[in-house]
């Protein structure tokens, strides 16, 4: 369809919650630019739909390109209404998105996560992430929730990093 503009951050429709995707809407249009819009960037792992400024419980996530997520994948996820069921572990690893586009940052979340959504055809999932993965999935979770990564960086001054100039 089409590879979308990302709102950039302190935009504050990044911050708002989103909405839920009433049952039977039709989502396949903007499914298919969320996914366009991600590989296109070519580095990105993932992306929400507030991002490209539409406030539903959308996204997408595919780190099977990826060398932190290559092993230990599901492929290409799009997740409907998604919901973090259980966290275990935790782990911190350096961030970046496409939204911060200047910085990357030191989080914390959750190693191993059970998410439940419904899939691009409406078909109810559970899945289990783990490493790479995982961290990326509640990542664009989160910003369904008006978070970003910044939001849990733990010290603006010792964790958070300019990104060298490309």
């Amino acid at each position: 369809m089409a590879v979308r503009d990302i709102l950039l951050y302190p935009d504050p429709r990044l911050k708002m919650v989103c909405d839920t995707v009433p049952e039977g809407q039709d989502l396949g249009p903007l499914i298919q630019d969320l996914l366009d819009t991600m590989y296109e960037a070519g580095h990105s792992v993932g992306v929400a739909a507030p991002q490209i400024g539409v406030p539903l419980r959308v996204v997408v996530v595919d780190v099977s390109g990826s060398k932190l997520g290559r092993k230990n994948n599901h492929g290409c996820l799009v997740m409907v209404n998604p919901e973090i069921l259980e966290r275990e572990g935790s782990m911190t690893m350096r961030e970046g998105c496409m939204s911060v586009p200047d910085y990357t940052g030191n989080v914390t979340r959750a190693e191993e996560v059970l998410v439940q959504f419904h899939d691009r055809g409406g078909t109810g999932r559970v899945i289990r992430a783990g490493g790479f993965e995982a961290v990326a999935i509640q990542h664009e979770i989160d910003h369904l929730d008006g978070y970003l990564f910044l939001d849990r960086v733990s010290s603006l001054k010792t964790d958070l990093f300019r990104r060298k100039q490309r």
